[in-house]
């Protein structure tokens, strides 16, 4: 079957996809119970959402690691966004820090038309994962940085492009700063299909990489086992605590691995070691403790 894409070669599509998979790093990595306290989780929620949602064990402690992981991924979707127009003719993506910080400039002689009937030659872009990461402050300082180039290139178009739009668009983008409502016609919000549409000339350029890209990502994954697949660990070590809990429930057992991991030098919880005011004198409670503290010393 041909390449559908007319706009990135095979070659450079599976290369891009390859280094945004490598960005990923350690977040490929196995999860024990070390790492996955490591910040400390929250025993309390787990149980509570365990509960509300009527999950098993097995389910929660999977989705949590991926929440996890998920945190720090957004980063390296955001490397493949945005570095991907690097193999778009009249794209570039500079270097951090350079060329005023622009995550993407657009260059064309022929002239770029924008929705007002206004022609440009450059466009300059901000590119964000979704539509709400910005707080006012951030975003009143981004339209700062846009009008400011639009005041030192008046040929020109500034465009905040979101992966993760509301809708399809290519509007003005209108936002507050300090206290008062702004727009302007060359400062605009622009979804990222029409992005791809602007750039590549192709209406549907955005559908046909995502329709390319979960073979592509399959292929990377499977070629010659480069990528680690992660085996966690994290729910047989909780269950090898609540194993020696001596609790018969295993929902109480699990529960009470998961309490001594934030919670083992708590008031009360300290007490299972047993030290005769109301604590639960018991030898396998002892390991319980003696476990959940190595793991927060990072042992």
């Amino acid at each position: 079957m041909s390449w559908p894409l007319d706009f990135i070669s095979e070659e450079d599509f599976v290369k891009h996809v390859g280094a945004t998979i490598e960005k990923y790093g350690e977040k490929l990595e196995s999860y024990d119970v070390k790492r996955f306290n490591k910040n400390i989780i929250d025993p309390i929620k787990l149980i509570f959402d365990k509960t509300v949602y009527q999950t098993s064990w097995e389910e929660m402690v999977g989705n949590e690691i991926f929440r996890q992981r998920d945190k720090s991924n957004n980063n390296d979707i955001g490397y493949f966004h945005q570095r991907i127009f690097q193999y778009v003719d009249k794209c570039r993506v500079p270097e951090n820090g350079k060329e005023g910080g622009w995550d993407v400039i657009y260059q064309n002689e022929d002239g770029i038309a924008l929705p007002d009937g206004d022609v440009v030659h450059t466009v300059y872009v901000e590119m964000k994962n979704k539509h709400n990461t910005m707080n006012s402050a951030s975003a009143g300082k981004t339209y700062i940085k846009m009008q400011n180039q639009l005041l030192s290139n008046d040929d020109c178009a500034c465009f905040l492009v979101e992966a993760i739009a509301q809708k399809s668009q290519n509007i003005k983008w209108e936002t507050t700063v300090d206290g008062r409502r702004v727009s302007h016609k060359r400062i605009r919000r622009v979804s990222l299909d029409r992005f791809y549409a602007i750039t590549t000339g192709e209406d549907d350029a955005f559908y046909h990489m995502c329709m390319v890209l979960p073979g592509v990502i399959e292929k990377v994954v499977k070629k010659d086992g480069t990528v680690q697949i992660p085996h966690d660990t994290v729910l047989q070590e909780l269950r090898n605590i609540a194993d020696i809990s001596g609790r018969e429930s295993e929902d109480m057992a699990m529960a009470i691995a998961v309490y001594m991991l934030g919670f083992h030098s708590y008031l009360g919880f300290s007490d299972m070691m047993g030290d005769g005011s109301g604590g639960l004198d018991n030898s396998y409670l002892k390991h319980i403790y003696a476990y959940a503290k190595g793991l927060s010393k990072g042992n």
